[in-house]
Protein backbone atom coordinates (compact mmCIF):
# COMPACT_ATOMS: atom_id res chain seq x y z
CA UNK A 1 0.00 0.00 0.00
CA UNK A 2 3.02 2.13 1.15
CA UNK A 3 4.70 1.59 -2.12
CA UNK A 4 1.41 2.00 -4.58
CA UNK A 5 1.14 5.61 -2.65
CA UNK A 6 4.35 6.35 -3.50
CA UNK A 7 4.37 5.93 -6.77
CA UNK A 8 1.29 7.86 -7.31
CA UNK A 9 2.34 10.89 -5.56
CA UNK A 10 5.45 10.63 -7.72
CA UNK A 11 3.15 10.14 -10.78
CA UNK A 12 1.29 13.11 -9.82
CA UNK A 13 4.59 15.48 -9.25
CA UNK A 14 5.83 14.60 -12.78
CA UNK A 15 2.68 15.10 -13.99
CA UNK A 16 2.74 18.21 -12.71
CA UNK A 17 5.89 19.41 -13.76
CA UNK A 18 5.01 18.23 -17.16
CA UNK A 19 1.95 20.37 -17.27
CA UNK A 20 4.11 23.13 -16.47
CA UNK A 21 6.54 22.31 -18.89
CA UNK A 22 4.14 22.43 -21.46
CA UNK A 23 2.10 25.73 -20.91
CA UNK A 24 5.73 27.44 -21.24
CA UNK A 25 7.40 29.51 -19.02
CA UNK A 26 6.13 31.97 -16.60
CA UNK A 27 7.40 35.07 -14.16
CA UNK A 28 5.65 35.34 -11.51
CA UNK A 29 6.50 38.55 -9.53
CA UNK A 30 5.30 39.56 -6.07
CA UNK A 31 5.33 43.17 -5.75
CA UNK A 32 4.21 45.03 -2.31
CA UNK A 33 3.15 48.54 -1.55
CA UNK A 34 1.58 49.86 1.75
CA UNK A 35 1.57 46.71 3.19
CA UNK A 36 -0.58 45.07 0.24
CA UNK A 37 1.13 42.28 -1.86
CA UNK A 38 -0.11 41.61 -5.59
CA UNK A 39 1.08 38.72 -7.89
CA UNK A 40 2.22 39.98 -11.37
CA UNK A 41 1.98 36.88 -13.71
CA UNK A 42 4.08 36.99 -17.50
CA UNK A 43 3.87 34.72 -20.57
CA UNK A 44 6.17 34.61 -23.19
CA UNK A 45 5.51 36.78 -26.42
CA UNK A 46 6.80 37.58 -29.23
CA UNK A 47 6.41 41.14 -29.09
CA UNK A 48 7.37 43.61 -25.83
CA UNK A 49 5.44 45.89 -26.81
CA UNK A 50 2.24 44.36 -26.07
CA UNK A 51 3.32 43.64 -22.62
CA UNK A 52 0.68 45.70 -20.38
CA UNK A 53 1.64 47.27 -17.04
CA UNK A 54 -0.11 46.76 -13.87
CA UNK A 55 -1.64 49.52 -11.19
CA UNK A 56 0.12 49.12 -7.93
CA UNK A 57 -2.17 50.90 -5.59
CA UNK A 58 -2.90 53.72 -7.52
CA UNK A 59 1.19 55.08 -6.87
CA UNK A 60 3.00 52.80 -9.18
CA UNK A 61 2.73 50.94 -12.38
CA UNK A 62 4.71 47.73 -12.96
CA UNK A 63 5.14 45.78 -16.10
CA UNK A 64 7.28 42.24 -16.21
CA UNK A 65 8.23 41.38 -19.98
CA UNK A 66 9.12 37.93 -20.35
CA UNK A 67 10.54 37.78 -24.56
CA UNK A 68 10.30 33.94 -25.78
CA UNK A 69 7.62 31.33 -26.96
CA UNK A 70 6.87 28.18 -25.36
CA UNK A 71 9.66 27.02 -22.82
CA UNK A 72 12.35 29.45 -24.53
CA UNK A 73 12.92 32.56 -23.00
CA UNK A 74 14.97 35.30 -25.15
CA UNK A 75 15.05 37.58 -22.12
CA UNK A 76 13.06 39.25 -19.36
CA UNK A 77 12.88 43.15 -19.04
CA UNK A 78 11.03 44.87 -15.51
CA UNK A 79 10.12 48.22 -15.20
CA UNK A 80 8.87 49.92 -12.48
CA UNK A 81 7.21 53.83 -12.53
CA UNK A 82 5.72 55.85 -10.36
CA UNK A 83 2.45 57.06 -11.01
CA UNK A 84 2.88 60.81 -10.92
CA UNK A 85 0.52 64.15 -12.23
CA UNK A 86 2.03 64.22 -15.90
CA UNK A 87 2.01 60.51 -16.52
CA UNK A 88 4.18 57.56 -15.50
CA UNK A 89 8.15 58.62 -14.37
CA UNK A 90 10.33 55.07 -14.88
CA UNK A 91 12.10 55.07 -11.65
CA UNK A 92 13.95 50.98 -12.72
CA UNK A 93 14.44 49.10 -15.77
CA UNK A 94 16.36 45.93 -15.14
CA UNK A 95 16.90 43.69 -18.20
CA UNK A 96 17.56 39.81 -18.27
CA UNK A 97 19.68 37.67 -20.22
CA UNK A 98 19.65 33.87 -20.81
CA UNK A 99 21.15 31.61 -20.03
CA UNK A 100 18.72 30.97 -16.94
CA UNK A 101 19.46 27.75 -14.92
CA UNK A 102 16.70 25.18 -15.54
CA UNK A 103 15.19 23.51 -12.26
CA UNK A 104 12.00 21.81 -11.44
CA UNK A 105 10.66 24.62 -9.23
CA UNK A 106 10.66 28.25 -9.51
CA UNK A 107 13.99 29.75 -9.84
CA UNK A 108 14.95 33.14 -8.48
CA UNK A 109 15.90 35.53 -10.66
CA UNK A 110 15.90 38.72 -9.01
CA UNK A 111 16.07 38.92 -5.15
CA UNK A 112 14.14 41.66 -3.32
CA UNK A 113 14.21 45.01 -4.64
CA UNK A 114 13.28 48.34 -2.82
CA UNK A 115 12.65 51.23 -4.84
CA UNK A 116 11.71 55.03 -3.44
CA UNK A 117 10.49 57.49 -5.28
CA UNK A 118 7.62 60.60 -5.03
CA UNK A 119 8.24 63.96 -2.79
CA UNK A 120 7.71 61.24 0.46
CA UNK A 121 9.78 58.66 -0.72
CA UNK A 122 7.00 56.25 -0.95
CA UNK A 123 8.36 52.42 -1.20
CA UNK A 124 7.97 49.42 -3.78
CA UNK A 125 9.18 46.14 -2.99
CA UNK A 126 9.20 43.28 -5.31
CA UNK A 127 10.96 40.09 -6.34
CA UNK A 128 10.90 37.84 -9.13
CA UNK A 129 10.72 33.91 -10.14
CA UNK A 130 11.36 32.14 -13.17
CA UNK A 131 9.44 28.43 -14.18
CA UNK A 132 8.21 26.10 -16.66
CA UNK A 133 11.59 27.35 -19.40
CA UNK A 134 13.99 25.51 -20.68
CA UNK A 135 17.70 26.68 -20.99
Amino acid sequence: MKRALAWGAGALCAATLSLAHAEGAVLRCLVTYAGATQEVRAQPMPDPYDARRVDIGGRFWFKPVLVGQGVRVDYIALYAYEDTRRGPVLIQQAKYLPPFPATPTAQPLTGEQHLYAGPVERELIYHCTLEGHQP
